[in-house]
């Protein structure tokens, strides 16, 4: 077969890894010249290849895709938009099609979620639906940590690392604040239906610190949790709390629904914590202090965890070496083989059973009372957010670099999405 072009491209919200990703796809099929000819990357996700905005990542020097590991963000842009069905919308797929010929494509990376999943698996049956081989390989992402079949995905540790130590450091001072001042500290994470973020507040309950947090998986009892809390003033003078964004009455409505909608149809949501502090103070009349961690959780490379960076590289590789061996609509995994010493080997998921399937916390994980994690779920967190995988710093700052991102030269009319 005649040697092919790969399209490469970022979906979904950004992490402080996935560029480590980028990083082993670009590199890996640099190795692979026999069979893969340039790597373009989609300008903002899969709106790059509709409108044929395609980037040349072969005009990047070498040590600038070598920097893209230590960056954080996603260097060749993202988006929220999904493929409809054939059915839907052909001309769509049609596009896809005469973008892909136009440029000699017949790899297709996707690195995003659990909707990247999907239209990463449209994709793949092109070939079966409209006669054009292309091999579609899904590269996972996402800080929810809530794709099937794999252990783990790469984005989740260094998040969970960064809510973790900010938790704990913001505890610290709350604690030194108590006697006359704030008892009550709550920050809101990211986790629409899956609370794998907020668990990582679990991990401080070694240092001692007395933390209240509220998961999607358990529906919110407000007379309870404020029993609780009120509990944890008593006993430690302070409480710290972590709410997921996703946390809801049991009817449910978030307690941080907006009534609004994102590109996906998803409810978008932002303003937990300070509904849960409200709640808190008109209760027991406690003074406090909140913050949404929000794009800064997702964002903080200089705290990412090396076992997440190492992971997320490794998988943007295999990637590329499941698409030269023929695979198609196909993840590469993360399969957990022990917790201590902890190793774990690279596998491999069918996408038909990753497309549209969120992984909840297990009940397992979850403390009897609905507040806390157990001990098994400390044992599945505490690997990921293990080492530290340091930038380089200059004046103060760590040093990020940004891609040249050339543009391919257009060979079709334009296409309005």
């Amino acid at each position: 077969m005649a040697k092919k072009n790969a399209f490469y491209a970022q979906s979904g919200g950004v992490t402080a890894v996935i560029n480590a990703s980028a990083a082993g796809v670009i590199e890996t099929a640099a190795k692979h010249k026999d069979k893969i000819g340039k790597v373009y990357a989609g300008r903002n996700g899969i709106i790059g290849a509709l409108t044929e905005d395609l980037i040349d990542t072969s005009k990047e020097s070498i040590a600038d895709i070598a920097a893209l590991r230590t960056t954080p963000s996603g260097a060749f842009g993202s988006c929220r938009y999904k493929l409809k069905s054939l059915e839907a919308n052909k001309r769509e797929y049609e596009r896809l099609i005469a973008v892909f010929k136009a440029h000699n494509i017949g790899y297709f990376f996707y690195n995003g979620g659990g909707d990247s999943a999907d239209t990463c698996y449209k994709v793949s049956q092109l070939s079966a639906t409209l006669g054009y081989p292309v091999q579609a390989i899904h590269v996972p992402k996402t800080v929810d940590n809530d794709l099937p079949i794999t252990d783990c995905c790469p984005g989740f540790g260094s998040v969970a690392k960064y809510v973790a130590v900010s938790t704990l450091e913001a505890s610290f001072d709350v604690k030194s604040m108590a006697k006359t001042s704030t008892k009550i500290f709550v920050i809101e994470v990211m986790g629409r239906h899956a609370g794998w973020i907020a668990a990582a507040g679990g991990l401080l309950v070694d240092h001692n610190i007395p933390i209240v947090i509220l998961f999607p998986e358990v529906p919110f009892d407000q007379q309870k949790f404020i029993a609780k809390v009120d509990a944890n003033v008593k006993k430690f003078g302070y409480c710290t709390i972590v709410v997921s964004e996703g946390c809801h009455y049991p009817d449910g409505k978030f307690l941080a629904e907006q009534g609004t909608r994102d590109a996906f149809g998803h409810a978008q949501l932002g303003g937990a914590a300070p509904v849960v502090a409200n709640m808190v103070k008109d209760a027991l009349g406690y003074k406090f202090h909140w913050a949404v961690a929000d794009y800064l959780q997702r964002a903080a490379r200089h705290i990412a965890s090396k076992t997440d960076v190492k992971q997320a590289y490794e998988l943007g590789k295999a990637a590329v070496q499941l698409a030269v061996k023929g695979r198609n609509a196909v993840m590469p995994t993360v399969e957990r083989l022990s917790d201590v010493p902890y190793k774990y080997r690279i596998g491999v998921a069918d996408l038909k059973d990753v497309a549209n399937v969120e992984k909840f916390m297990p009940a397992n994980f979850i403390t009897k009372d609905g507040y806390g994690i157990t001990e098994k779920c400390k044992r599945y967190l505490t690997p990921l957010i293990q080492g530290e995988d340091y930038p380089k710093y200059e004046n103060g700052l760590p040093q990020y670099v940004t891609l040249k991102n050339v543009a391919v030269a257009k060979k079709l009319p334009a296409f309005k999405i």
